[in-house]
């Protein structure tokens, strides 16, 4: 459990988009596609589409120990199955390591950052947020983290779905970690340096990604980045209340008809009813789902299926 609450007002209207429109959806590779990520990846789509767009393709394969061999190409085959196409090349966090291992060069030598011995367990203990302990210390880099020094807290944004989003003030203050102990880059570092060389204008995710938004726009104002727009969509669960996930061992969608997956993707996003649809090829039922598309009428709260 998180030790922190997200306080989430009621959404305003949606507003206009700028001409230069560029989505993206970035699964990592830990799992096959399932229901609960093809809902997300369906409403990115549609979004990018509905507003004349790009839609680009990462593979978030940063994380090798989480990783499962083949999954990568297997996500892109069902995306394509689905007739989800997206526009230009694939591009793979586990390519991008120099752009990354800069970023955190300029950081150090601008003195935003330090290394970090601090155990979890630790922190655990000291009422889950970091409070500096090693910020003035001069630890050496072997197996510490390092984390940035805050200097730009962000504590409250706006979603386009979700609507006004306030979190702790130890949260938004907090230095957080760049580059793990393990040696492996940190999520929020390596997805705010990718979404700005891709020229991301709008993220639209799943709303369990919520709480690293704060230190991700932390990060854009850090690297003076333009910041994008968000949309954090409803979260598919299980029948035990739980998100559906590759973790909760949720089933691959199936590489049959994708029609009535995609029916009942939309569904789930509140989308309007496409009558006569088992008449339409996918690309054409695709089509009537941008033209259809409003992403006002999806339910910002968590739902349940089935």
């Amino acid at each position: 459990m998180t030790p922190y609450s997200l306080y989430i007002e009621s959404a305003m209207t949606q507003s206009d988009h700028a001409p230069l429109y560029v989505g993206r959806f970035a699964p990592s590779p830990s799992g096959d596609l399932h229901f609960g990520s093809l809902v997300t990846a369906l409403g990115s789509y549609l979004q990018a589409r509905a507003c004349d767009g790009k839609w680009l393709m990462r593979i978030d394969d940063i994380d090798p120990p989480r990783e499962i061999p083949g999954a990568a190409d297997r996500i892109l085959t069902a995306l394509e199955h689905y007739g989800l196409y997206w526009d230009g090349e694939v591009l793979y966090q586990s390519q991008r390591h120099d752009a990354y291992r800069a970023i955190l060069n300029q950081l150090k030598q601008q003195g935003d950052s330090y290394c970090c011995t601090c155990t979890r367990q630790y922190i655990q203990q000291i009422g889950g947020f970091y409070h500096g302990h090693c910020r003035h210390l001069h630890r050496p880099d072997h197996q510490a983290a390092v984390r940035l020094k805050q200097h730009h807290p962000v504590y409250h944004f706006y979603d386009k779905l979700q609507g006004n989003i306030t979190v702790p003030t130890e949260m938004a203050e907090e230095d957080f970690i760049i580059y793990r102990k393990d040696g492996l880059f940190a999520y929020n570092l390596v997805v705010v340096i990718d979404d700005n060389y891709q020229g991301v204008t709008e993220i639209v995710r799943g709303a369990d990604l919520i709480e690293p938004t704060v230190r991700q726009l932390s990060l854009y104002q850090h690297l003076n980045f333009a910041t994008p727009d968000y949309v954090h969509l409803p979260l598919v669960l299980n029948h035990e209340g739980n998100k559906l996930s590759k973790q909760n061992h949720a089933q691959p969608i199936p590489l049959d008809d994708p029609r009535p997956l995609i029916i009942d993707a939309l569904s789930f996003l509140n989308q309007p009813a496409i009558a006569g649809w088992q008449d339409l090829t996918t690309d054409q039922l695709l089509q009537q789902a941008i033209v259809g598309w409003t992403i006002s009428a999806v339910p910002p709260k968590v739902q349940p299926i089935g």
